[in-house]
């Protein structure tokens, strides 16, 4: 123990004239301190270079774990720009519709899910097909509608969307009232308005109800709702506007729903 404290000088001397110009005091146990210091700082120096720098890319077993999230990613994006891409076609038709450049029954061709079913089950061209379709579209007309063989008139069968005073198209609540769907249907649009209310469009086949100033929607774009399920509520600060349209012709709602 005593051989290892013993002190060492270490000097450094100008060659020429031999001057002294630094030295040091160590001794063996110093000089194994400081070895081992360094040897730990380096170390952890180098394990945070791997772990938080692009250099543990280089190591066995990350590389692969990389690529899968890169992968993961790619699949991710490529998803999004699709649904991206479909919302994008909805609302440049919604828009369309509103402003009334396209006939309102033309809206649920331009669905994308329709546009690809229809797509494949056409490229069999056949009777079979085409009397299929037929048959799905009847189907859908008679969900929202009965026929009278005699007059051949259009009997609907609406439910009132909220109870209030009826001014025209517009409804005003008392108070407080959830807001009802008339009929089976599909919110193609739920958008909020520049004055934060929302305006609810629901379609059913050729017929469509547009719900204007709602000032809270309970239902997303795309959800199939059933008659009479609420879709959102009233307040006595806004007037619900209704419109109804058959086939792209304004029906009158005080002449087919029963307040």
């Amino acid at each position: 123990m005593a051989k290892q404290q013993r002190k060492y000088r270490l000097a450094m001397l100008e060659d020429t004239t031999l001057r002294e110009v630094f030295h040091i005091r160590v001794s063996a146990m110093s000089a194994i301190s400081m070895l081992a210091v360094t040897f730990i700082v380096l170390l952890v120096l180098l394990s945070l270079l791997i772990v938080y720098t692009p250099v543990r890319n280089i190591l066995p077993g990350y590389s692969a774990s990389i690529r899968q999230q890169l992968i993961d990613a790619s699949a991710r994006v490529d998803s999004l720009q699709s649904n991206l891409d479909v919302q994008r076609q909805y609302l440049d038709v919604l828009r369309q519709v509103t402003a009334g450049d396209i006939r309102l029954d033309s809206a649920q061709n331009l669905d994308s899910l329709q546009l690809i079913e229809r797509a494949q089950i056409q490229e069999f061209n056949s009777d079979v097909t085409d009397a299929f379709l037929a048959q799905y579209e009847q189907k859908e007309r008679d969900r929202l509608m009965l026929f009278d063989n005699t007059t051949s008139s259009k009997v609907y069968q609406l439910m009132r969307p909220v109870r209030g005073v009826i001014n025209g198209n517009r409804i005003r609540v008392a108070r407080t009232e959830n807001l009802l769907a008339l009929m089976r249907g599909t919110i193609i649009s739920a958008e909020r308005m520049s004055d934060n209310t929302f305006t609810i469009i629901l379609q059913n086949g050729a017929f469509m109800a547009v719900y204007r100033h709602v000032p809270k929607c309970t239902k997303m774009q795309g959800a199939t709702v059933e008659r009479g399920e609420i879709i959102g509520w009233m307040d006595t600060e806004h007037e619900l506007e209704l419109e109804l349209w058959d086939d792209g012709q304004a029906v009158d709602p005080q002449e087919v729903i029963v307040w």
